[in-house]
C-alpha cells in the first residue's frame, strides 16, 4: 500500500576526517581506507505520487547548465536513477513527483549527490511502500555510489573497498567544523586522476595500500579535538591543490583564523576546518566569512544521522 501524503526526508553532508587512498584497482576504483562523518548541513528530499517520474531541483546548483557545479533534472541526476533503481528491485512502477532541495553544495567534496539519492531510497520506499530491508537499501545505494550507503547510515563509520562498504564507529562526542566553501567545484575522477599522476611522477610517493585509519578512529572514540586534529589526513589534498593551488591559500587561512587544523574535504574543494568547541566554531566563522577566500561558510556539527524521514 503506497503513502498518500507527500513524504520528506533530509539526508547529511559528510567529511571525510581519514582518506587513505590506495592503488587504482581493476576496476578502475581505487581501494580506500575513509572515515566519514555526517555533519548538520542537509539536502531534503520530498516526493508524492505522480504519473511516471519526474524531478524539480532547487537551490545550491540547481541554476547551472555546464561543468562539475550542474546539477541535471532528468534522468541522470542521482536521484532520479535511486528512484528507477528502487522501482526495478520491488517490482512496482517507478511514479513519482520529486523535488530536491539543496544546501549542500555541488562537486564539493560533501558528497551532496550520494545525500540525494540516499533521501530518495528511504523517501520512495515509504511512498511506494516497498518495506526494503535495511540491507537490501544499503545494497542498491552501493550500485549507486561509493558514498551513497554512508548517506543512508550517517553518524561515524569506516568505509572500505572503494567506500561502499560502511561499518559504524564509535564517536565518544561532537565536533564543531567550519566548512569554507570555494567558488566552483573539482570534479572527482579529476582529481583521483591527478593523484595517480602525481604518484606515477614521484611528485607524492606512490602506496601498495590505503594509509591506515586507527589514529583517526582512536581520537574520534576519545572525543578531544585537539588529538581529532593531529589524526586528520587526506590522501586526495596534493591533488586538489596541484589542480586548484589557490587552496593553499583557504587552508592557511583557516590555520590563520584559529582552526585546530584544516583539511581539504574529500576530493575538495571545500576546506573542513576543526574547532575546539563550539564558541571557537562561532568565532572561526566569522573570522572566515571576512578574508574573501570562500564564497559561502558553514558552521556544522557531527556525527548526526543519515537519511531520515522528517515529514
Amino acid at each position: 500500500m503506497t503513502v498518500r501524503e507527500p513524504v520528506v526526508v533530509r539526508a547529511p553532508a559528510k567529511i571525510n576526517v581519514h582518506l587513505g587512498v590506495g592503488p587504482l584497482r581493476g576496476d578502475g576504483f581505487h581501494a580506500l581506507h575513509t572515515v566519514y562523518l555526517a555533519v548538520s548541513l542537509y539536502d531534503t528530499v520530498t516526493v508524492r505520487p505522480g504519473e511516471g517520474l519526474s524531478l524539480t531541483v532547487s537551490g545550491e546548483g540547481a541554476g547551472a547548465t555546464t561543468g562539475p557545479g550542474q546539477v541535471p533534472a532528468g534522468p541522470t541526476n542521482l536521484a532520479w536513477r535511486a528512484a528507477e533503481l528502487l522501482a526495478d528491485h520491488a517490482g512496482v512502477r517507478p511514479d513519482a513527483a520529486m523535488d530536491v532541495a539543496k544546501r549542500i553544495p555541488v562537486a564539493a567534496g560533501l558528497a551532496g549527490g550520494s545525500a540525494d539519492a540516499a533521501a530518495t531510497l528511504v523517501a520512495l520506499d515509504a511512498l511506494w511502500g516497498t518495506r526494503a530491508a535495511r540491507a537490501d537499501l544499503l545494497g542498491l545505494a552501493a550500485q549507486l555510489g561509493s558514498d551513497v550507503p554512508f548517506a543512508l547510515t550517517g553518524g561515524a563509520a569506516l568505509g572500505t573497498g572503494r567506500g561502499e562498504q560502511v561499518s559504524p564507529v564509535l564517536a565518544g562526542g561532537r565536533s564543531h567544523w567550519v566548512l569554507g566553501i570555494a567558488g566552483e567545484g573539482l570534479s572527482t575522477p579529476a582529481v583521483y586522476a591527478e593523484l595517480d599522476r602525481l604518484r606515477a611522477t614521484g611528485r607524492v610517493p606512490d602506496v601498495t595500500e590505503p594509509t591506515p585509519a586507527e589514529p583517526v578512529l582512536a581520537a574520534l572514540r576519545g572525543g578531544a579535538a585537539g588529538e581529532l586534529a593531529r589524526s586528520l589526513i587526506n590522501d586526495l589534498q596534493p591533488a586538489a591543490l596541484s589542480l586548484r593551488p589557490d587552496l593553499r591559500r583557504a587552508l592557511r587561512a583557516a590555520g590563520d583564523a584559529g582552526a585546530a587544523a584544516a583539511v581539504v574535504s574529500g576530493s575538495g574543494p571545500t576546506v573542513a576546518a576543526l574547532a575546539s568547541d563550539e564558541q571557537a566554531a562561532v568565532r572561526l566563522a566569522a573570522e572566515l566569512a571576512g578574508v574573501g577566500v570562500f564564497r559561502a561558510v558553514r558552521a556544522v556539527t557531527g556525527p548526526v544521522p543519515g537519511a531520515r524521514v522528517v515529514c
